[in-house]
């Protein structure tokens, strides 16, 4: 049965484990809790695409025991100790270097790669089992929107095969802008992505993705664009199908609006 694909907002650090913060998480906690209840079936893996591992060229996880990458700083240290072990899978690994390398993609296979809290901190909440193999996969360092929408494309097939492929970053991501100064910004940037995902096919939300910088507070918004980029990805997995707004609200970080979409 074929699989939805998304881009989620994953929010900031290790949040799901700062009890102090759950209220501050509540609309993204609730929107992942409630993921695995808009799937046809539970997924046989996850490909998961996060904003935080970033190569020269598409880098693919192998670990059959992925262990865990605490790339976030200045928390708690019982943040460094959490765990979220969920089982690699080098068969898919494998599958999914195949794929890219037949559409022209330079990929490696990367055997020390732990989770990153792009990928561990969402599936804790929306899998807290762990019990669904999840392999990790690169961005490319060019953040070019049109190599993304291909990578997109070329894996798109494994969503027939029961995977459920995640591009995982933030619609805003300005560290420099947040709070009070990234309200506008945030808000401007967000209604532009609104009008370009939803009720759009490929090709016209390739067209908006590959001009981006031209959307209002773009480069306010984004001012290195690593967290969109997952976007791109799952524009190019999403093909024609429809997308629908899963998650959204205007006091993320306490007054920025973000958003996560669901394709198909």
């Amino acid at each position: 049965m074929k699989m939805p694909c998304y881009f989620i907002s994953h929010g900031g650090g290790p949040w799901p484990y700062i009890k102090e913060w759950d209220e501050q998480y509540k609309a993204l906690r609730e929107s992942l809790q409630h993921l695995p209840a808009e799937l046809p079936e539970k997924p046989k893996a996850i490909l998961m695409v996060s904003a935080h591992w970033i190569g020269h060229e598409i880098l693919i996880m192998g670990s059959e025991k992925p262990g865990m990458l605490y790339d976030y700083y200045g928390f708690p240290e019982h943040t460094y100790h959490v765990h979220y072990n969920a089982p690699g899978e080098p068969a898919l690994a494998a599958r999914v270097q195949a794929m890219l390398a037949d559409a022209g993609f330079e990929t490696r296979i990367d055997l020390d790669r732990g989770f990153d809290h792009g990928a561990f901190v969402p599936m804790a909440v929306a899998f807290p089992e762990a019990d669904i193999p999840m392999v990790q996969v690169s961005i490319n360092r060019n953040y070019d929107p049109a190599y993304h929408i291909r990578m997109g494309q070329a894996l798109a097939a494994l969503r027939n095969e029961g995977v459920l492929i995640i591009g995982s970053g933030l619609s805003y991501h300005n560290l420099r802008l947040m709070g009070p100064a990234g309200a506008a910004p945030s808000a401007n940037f967000d209604q532009w992505l609104q009008v370009s995902i939803l009720d759009r096919n490929l090709e016209d939300r390739s067209q908006a993705m590959i001009q981006w910088e031209k959307a209002p507070a773009a480069r306010l918004a984004h001012a290195q664009e690593d967290h969109l980029i997952p976007l791109m990805v799952a524009v190019g997995s999403a093909g024609d199908d429809p997308a629908t707004c899963v998650y959204h609200e205007t006091t993320a970080f306490g007054a920025i609006t973000a958003t996560s979409f669901k394709f198909g």
